[in-house]
């Protein structure tokens, strides 16, 4: 049998460790978001301070990670800083392969050490070690510093960089130089506990009971994704593809939200960078997609010691590019010169900071500077202005920094604090306290972000419907139930740790077989209840931890621009959210206040 029920606690006040097997938590839940859905109920004590040592990081893996095609993410849980309920966020690159190698599907980590530490697992050795000299370094070098690969098996690093350090609420845990557990501000939950980084050494291997049923699935899986163009998509150019299409469609964000074409647009699209600075794609371990796109990025070296011959002293570093952070450092800021896009992408892997959001709270700062809000006293003679790339850069510095002052303090703390502080609110682009992802696409994107149990566009594919659906009437219930369908259907992809590219790979009849030779037993009919109850859970959670469906602002900047369905109407996307609650609520589960009428909920403003 794979090893699929161990978990890893480690306490980092204590310095302790200890294994506890539980075989009827994964035979339920299967791995993944299950798993931590339950363990963040069981294990994070009800409205916790985020930074407290008692609340708990939870990372868990797949039953089939290293066994099959594209089987390849870890999902973290946590409470995020940033929104104050849910941090949910999913990684890849070797870590979930290495932390099954090494025998664990699931770690709990609690506590906080006096001083920074690495947690370093070797297998069954597992050691919290002093990193005083890891303190300040970026990832890259943290990685650099614990080595790339173990002596005798797959070796995986992770590790904050100096915003999650310094508290930045949206600071990422940088995954394999490449890689992150991103958005919600995991990076700032590490600098909290003074864990600077986790290296994980697995080489147990995994058993299967049933080799040649496993090895079928295997082989029917990987013909879908190679030998049909499932995936083609993703391993060309990748999701910067989007650029150009969602440009044409109208669907682009551009200048913090005003608009949804931007004119410069080819300048910066997929195509272009792969023309003049892709440099190598990689894949994640236990996957033939390839999609991960590596940017070269040339630097000037020691400017001050190489004047007038600046064309000779350059040094490289590679820099993973997709849509995400292309719109959000690229068109929602003007940026129109690929390498000053790269290299804000580049400033953001050093520090681990989220890009998406980066980008919304540039945006914010841009507009705000332009309308009068904050000056340079505000910005330390900085003057933000839409397309000047080391402007931004110096700023994200400044965010980062462990002397920041008031302005770049509100900065670090979210979009909605410095709006709140500054002013600005009507453009300050967030939803449930998080930026959105770049796709204007109509009405389905945006409520599915809002009603979306970690406000992604990744909970429900709500930007999907959207696309699909262009030129149809508008019908507020059958996106709603599109919505549920989907988040349900996801957080069982998610369970089993499959890439979100390969959600169309695995469908229910084929999940259930291939479960059913690794010994967890689901019908397609109790994956979709499942699916539902996790959905469930984390409702639940966000619940418990004072989220309401009624509070959440919408800015009115994303009811101005034009989409490919309009300008979005308030009422409209009202209809949504009340359906999504309906539906939800005649499943069991309570997620409106009882004092508010549904006819009132989403005040828009």
């Amino acid at each position: 049998m794979p090893l699929s029920n161990r978990i890893l606690y480690v306490d980092l006040t204590e310095g302790t460790s200890k294994v506890v097997e539980r075989p009827e938590l994964f035979q339920k839940y299967i791995g993944g978001a299950g798993v931590a859905s339950k363990l963040l109920l069981d294990e994070a004590p009800a409205k916790i301070d985020p930074f407290s040592p008692d609340a708990p990081i939870i990372i868990a893996g797949s039953p089939l990670t290293t066994v099959l095609p594209c089987i390849v993410k870890a999902v973290a849980m946590f409470k995020s800083p940033l929104t104050g309920n849910l941090g949910e966020t999913h990684a890849a690159g070797y870590f979930p392969s290495a932390l099954s190698l090494a025998g664990y599907s699931a770690l709990v980590i609690k506590g906080a050490s006096v001083e920074p530490v690495a947690l370093v697992i070797n297998d069954s050795d597992v050691k919290i070690r002093k990193a005083s000299s890891l303190w300040g370094l970026s990832p890259l070098q943290v990685e650099q510093a614990l080595g790339s690969f173990g002596d005798d098996g797959l070796h995986s690093v992770i590790s904050c960089g100096a915003a999650g350090e310094n508290f930045v609420h949206y600071s990422n845990v940088v995954v394999d130089r490449y890689h992150h557990f991103g958005r919600m501000g995991l990076g700032a939950i590490f600098g909290s506990k003074r864990l600077k980084a986790i290296s994980v050494n697995g080489a147990e291997g995994v058993a299967l009971t049933n080799p040649l049923t496993i090895k079928d699935y295997y082989e029917k899986v990987y013909q879908n994704i190679v030998g049909t163009d499932l995936m083609v998509k993703y391993h060309d150019y990748g999701t910067p593809a989007n650029i150009l299409s969602l440009n044409e469609m109208g669907a682009l964000p551009t200048e913090n939200f005003r608009k949804t074409r931007f004119e410069d647009a080819e300048k910066i699209s997929g195509e272009t960078i792969a023309e003049n600075r892709l440099e190598r794609k990689i894949s994640c371990a236990s996957c033939p997609i390839a999609c991960v796109h590596l940017a070269d990025v040339k630097d000037e070296f020691s400017p001050p010691h190489e004047r007038g011959r600046r064309e000779l002293f350059k040094e490289s570093r590679l820099v993973p590019y997709n849509y995400e952070p292309m719109y959000a450092l690229g068109s929602n800021l003007k940026v129109s010169d690929y390498d000053g896009l790269l290299r804000l992408i580049a400033v953001c892997e050093e520090l681990g900071l989220d890009v998406m959001t980066a980008g919304n709270i540039l945006g914010w700062a841009t507009e705000a500077f332009e309308k009068g809000l904050i000056g340079e006293g505000e910005t330390g003679g900085l003057k933000p202005v839409w397309g000047d790339s080391a402007t931004y850069v110096e700023m994200l510095r400044r965010i980062s920094s462990a002397r920041r002052s008031p302005f770049y303090s509100a900065l670090a703390r979210g979009l909605d604090s410095a709006a709140d502080k500054y002013g600005g609110k009507d453009f300050a682009v967030s939803l449930g306290g998080i930026g959105p992802a770049g796709y204007m696409t109509g009405y389905g994107s945006i409520a599915g972000t809002v009603v979306g149990a970690r406000h992604s566009h990744l909970s429900n594919s709500g930007y999907s419907y959207d696309e699909g659906n262009l030129g149809k009437e508008f019908d507020a219930e059958k996106i709603a139930a599109y919505l549920v369908e989907q988040e349900d259907w996801l957080y069982i992809i998610y369970s089993l740790g499959v890439c979100y590219f390969a959600r169309k790979v695995y469908d229910k009849t084929m999940v259930s077989k291939m479960l059913a030779a690794i010994g967890i037993e689901h019908t397609p009919e109790s994956l979709g209840e499942l699916g539902r109850e996790i959905s469930h859970n984390l409702l639940k959670y966000k619940f418990q931890e004072g989220f309401r469906m009624d509070s959440i602002r919408i800015p009115k900047r994303l009811l101005e621009p034009e989409t490919p369905w309009g300008r979005l109407d308030e009422g409209k996307l009202k209809q949504i959210i009340a359906a999504y609650i309906r539906k939800r609520e005649k499943e069991g589960v309570k997620i409106k206040s009882e004092d508010v009428a549904l006819k009132d909920l989403l005040s828009i403003r």
